[in-house]
């Protein structure tokens, strides 16, 4: 599998960006996908997460009700819609992604995901 993460940029507090994840060597059907963030001097963190098929997704609470994870199944592709955009998003963001289901309570462990993307960097700033 490999994950071609896209999208980040340079955004005004209040701000939308929409990041890209293009998949190949496997289906959203059959992968859990997620994306993570690196701030400067902070350890990476999950802050979404869609399950196969995209049964289910699931987020940071930091970031419910502002960010969304989609998918175009013809393009086989994630996105990473993020709106109302904050200073503290600031970070590079990666697309991850395992084959098969993970419960809930693993989904923000880096561990358990084997595949990345390279990482594209958002800016939050005024």
């Amino acid at each position: 599998v490999q994950l071609q993460a896209s999208g980040g940029g340079y955004v005004q507090p209040g701000g939308s960006l929409r990041l890209s994840c293009a998949v190949s060597g496997g289906t959203t059907a059959d992968l859990t996908i997620a994306w993570f963030r690196q701030a400067p001097g902070k350890e990476r963190e999950g802050v979404a997460y869609a399950s196969p098929r995209f049964v289910d997704r699931t987020y940071l609470d930091s970031v419910k009700g502002r960010f969304t994870i989609t998918r175009d199944i013809a393009k086989n592709t994630v996105y990473l819609q993020m709106n109302s955009l904050k200073p503290e998003d600031t970070a590079i963001y990666y697309c991850a992604a395992r084959w098969g289901r993970l419960v809930l309570s693993a989904r923000h462990l880096e561990k358990h995901y084997d595949y990345w993307g390279q990482g594209t960097l958002v800016t939050v700033s005024s």
